[in-house]
């Protein structure tokens, strides 16, 4: 009997319905080979919501996330509604995410496939064996803390407070420290800590973390520092572990190492299974309604799915495999596509992907992040 499964689906704004679209198909075509029963329940998030019920993040939607296995979710935003009050924001979406679900912990892989390494603007020779993940803090720090806009005799002043509690950068340390430990044992703990008050405790915390994962080699780095370290020898992070508004950053800049923004994928997760996947990138919506934009990080975004929500190793494998098979052939999206090679559209590559699930297997060597 087929193990059923409730997602809640979010396409959101821009290229956010047309690559949440692959996604499903995909998402319904593992389903098929590996044995599941998925029931998607459509809703409303971002500039959309705003449009139709002056509310970025509609309680309805809320309470579909909190009644599904999982949350698969495109992209929201776009200029339209950049001058918006703060609380009319498509953003306040994505934190109202967070924060009402429990997702304290976001993992976002940068995996460099085979032949896309002329797609980025690095040497392939600084490119060879990428594979790092970066562990972000996704709902404490300078997003959630206190902001306030006041006039003063000398103008305006703005203040974004940014605060965090011990036990949340425990917690999202600890989650990091079990990753390495199931990858290649590497932790690189990135703070402003000869700034910063907050970074000076997460430095103390991470030390004495560390005591309980001796198997685990732990480094410290200055945030400028790594951002400079990624860009000049990637291949040597493994697990990158930091604050909310460091990992922001830090995980687009890997983008470029991958070649594209579009090949990002993320899973945002708290304590249980319930989690919430979506591709790093934004909603594009130069790019809407084109067929072009590239579906490869919310596919992706799929296979964490079953890894971290279904707990399902082989049926993520599965998914990367595909793409990785895909790929492989020589076919690719606008945005990396190369001289002499097939661009598909972004209907063509989800159909190309879900045909290489049904004709081949799992492949082990793909890289993945590790499952808890």
């Amino acid at each position: 009997m087929a193990e059923k499964k409730r997602i809640a689906v979010l396409p959101g704004d821009g290229i956010g319905p047309e690559i949440v679209d692959e996604s499903v198909k995909v998402i319904k075509e593992t389903g098929k080979q590996f044995g599941y029963d998925f029931e998607c329940s459509f809703g409303m998030v971002g500039g959309g919501a705003i449009e139709r019920l002056k509310n970025p993040l509609p309680e309805e939607t809320l309470t579909l996330c909190r009644n599904s296995d999982a949350v698969l979710l495109g992209a929201v935003g776009g200029p339209r509604w950049d001058s918006n009050p703060p609380h009319l924001r498509p953003e306040k979406a994505l934190l109202g995410l967070r924060q009402e679900l429990g997702l304290f912990a976001n993992l976002r892989p940068a995996t460099l496939f085979p032949g896309l390494e002329k797609s980025s603007s690095l040497k392939p020779e600084v490119l060879e064996g990428v594979d790092l993940l970066v562990v972000r803090e996704l709902t404490g720090g300078i997003y959630f803390g206190e902001k306030y806009t006041e006039e003063t005799g000398e103008g305006a002043r703005a203040t974004d407070t940014l605060v965090y509690y011990e036990h949340e950068i425990e917690r999202i340390v600890r989650r990091a420290f079990r990753l390495a430990k199931g990858r290649r044992r590497r932790i690189t703990s990135v703070d402003k800590a000869n700034v910063l008050e907050s970074s000076r405790l997460w430095r103390r915390v991470v030390d004495r973390v560390s005591k309980d994962f001796p198997e685990v080699r732990v480094q410290h780095m200055l945030v400028d520092n790594c951002a400079m370290q990624i860009i000049s020898r990637p291949a040597d992070f493994d697990v990158i572990v930091t604050e909310n508004m460091f990992g922001d950053i830090l995980s687009d800049e890997a983008a470029m190492l991958t070649g594209s923004i579009g090949m990002l994928p993320s899973a945002s997760l708290g304590k249980g299974p319930l989690g919430l996947y979506e591709p790093v990138h934004g909603s594009a919506p130069d790019l809407a309604g084109q067929g072009v934009a590239n579906p490869i990080a919310a596919i992706l975004s799929s296979a964490m799915m079953f890894r971290h929500s279904f707990h399902d190793e082989e049926a993520a494998r599965a998914i990367e495999s595909a793409v990785k098979k895909v790929l492989s052939s020589g076919a690719r999206t606008t945005d990396i596509a190369l001289a002499g090679s097939l661009a598909l559209s972004t209907e063509e590559f989800g159909d190309r992907v879900c045909e290489a699930l049904r004709r081949y297997g799992p492949d082990p060597k793909v890289p993945v992040e590790t499952m808890m």
